[in-house]
């Protein structure tokens, strides 16, 4: 499984991680096409090579001729639809409104309004748009599938936004990192901006040291600024997993409740919401509630750092006034995706290990679908091509 580890010393914005990304060999004509695929108007896109305190660095740059920008969150969603209704890749539009969806709980949060009411002021503006798809597309492109950072270095003192002035970090930056590891290094400036900290507390899996990983690439993403006494820029590692193969520990939280007048459909929406905001799984099982009545049990797991999030979201989105929440350790075995040859293609397999043998393998689902709809051949020939495409690789008789 391909990760990046994001090295956040002088933290994180838009910007910059498009620039790590274009730094690690995504190629800006192939980031652009697929950008180009969203409606947005008038603006353009350009990378150049600069040296931040003697590290070489890439900067890109978003140029938009907006005046006073604001969109809704709606609106925003809605452009990241037609996007991918033009070819934008699903998964990286999935990742992009996702990422859009926290930013206005954060700033609803901030207001004391609702989502619905929210209007995006920086980063509804054209290159925030660009900054938050593109990241999404990028990482889609150079093929990450998991990420993970180090703490996050704020800054100090304070910033001009459309509001006025307002201390580092903005609120609705320090909304977004509640849960995570920051500090602030002294640098009296803005280092992570919204847009930095609602990407990184979407995707990042975990906070701290940096995993065990087979290294590919490292970019390093300028941001505008020159610092006093270290370097702007944004490191990224990218590489395959190389986590020792042995069944693993973890703490997760458990956040769930019980309903019976939750509308069926609205039970998919929340189970959706829920994956996008970080939940590690989303189950319900019937259960026989008070005066007879039949219901469900709504089970969410999470990292610790989400679960508030998660018990929130379980008021918003379903009819609960109560969720219960504990902390539970659970054994997983180590994964890694591989990819098999078969007559339609190279499928992604999932497989897991333990102590070096292989214990399950199977196929993507999403992927072998999509290649069924594609060939126009049965789904379950595709399953069948892509498990004999393993065992092929593997020298195992069974899947």
């Amino acid at each position: 499984m391909k990760i990046a580890y994001f090295d956040c010393f002088s933290g994180a914005s838009g910007d910059m991680l498009l620039g790590a990304l274009v730094d690690a060999g995504l190629p800006l004509a192939r980031l652009e096409a697929e950008l180009r695929r969203v409606p947005l108007p008038d603006w353009s896109v350009s990378a150049e090579r600069v040296k931040k305190k003697g590290i070489a660095a890439t900067q890109v740059r978003v140029q938009t001729h907006e005046h006073h920008p604001h969109r809704g969150l709606t609106a925003i969603l809605k452009m990241i639809e037609q996007g991918c209704e033009a070819g934008l890749s699903a998964r990286a539009a999935e990742r992009a409104s996702a990422i859009f969806r926290r930013l206005g709980e954060a700033e609803a949060k901030i207001h004391d309004t609702t989502v619905e009411k929210i209007h995006f002021h920086e980063v509804g503006a054209v290159d925030a748009i660009v900054d938050i798809v593109g990241a999404s597309v990028g990482f889609e492109l150079l093929g990450i599938e998991e990420f993970y950072a180090s703490p996050l270095n704020v800054g100090s003192g304070q910033v001009e936004a459309a509001h006025g002035v307002l201390p580092v970090p903005a609120p609705a930056t320090a909304e977004l990192v509640k849960g995570a590891p920051t500090y602030s290094s002294g640098v009296e400036r803005e280092l992570l901006t919204p847009t930095g900290a609602a990407i990184l507390t979407t995707l990042v899996k975990r906070f701290g040291a940096m995993p065990a990983l087979k290294l590919e690439a490292i970019g390093y993403g300028s941001g505008a600024a020159d610092l006093p006494g270290q370097a702007n820029v944004l490191r990224m590692f990218v590489g395959e997993s190389a986590d020792v193969v042995h069944a693993a520990d973890e703490t997760i939280s458990i956040i769930e409740a019980s309903v019976d007048d939750l509308n069926p459909q609205v039970y998919a929406y929340f189970a959706e919401r829920a994956l996008a905001a970080g939940a590690l799984d989303v189950t319900s099982a019937p259960l026989q509630m008070k005066k007879g009545r039949p219901g469900q049990l709504i089970t969410v797991l999470a990292p610790p750092e989400r679960a508030d999030a998660l018990a929130e979201l379980f008021f918003q989105e379903t009819t609960t006034i109560g969720v219960r929440a504990w902390e539970a350790r659970r054994r997983v075995l180590a994964r890694e995706t591989v990819n098999v040859q078969t007559a339609y293609g190279p499928v992604p397999v999932k497989v897991s290990r333990n102590n070096g043998r292989v214990l399950n393998a199977a196929p993507e689902f999403e992927d072998c679908r999509r290649i069924a709809l594609e060939h126009g051949v049965p789904l379950k020939q595709v399953l069948a091509a892509a498990a004999a495409g393993f065992q092929k690789l593997s020298g195992n008789d069974t899947l």
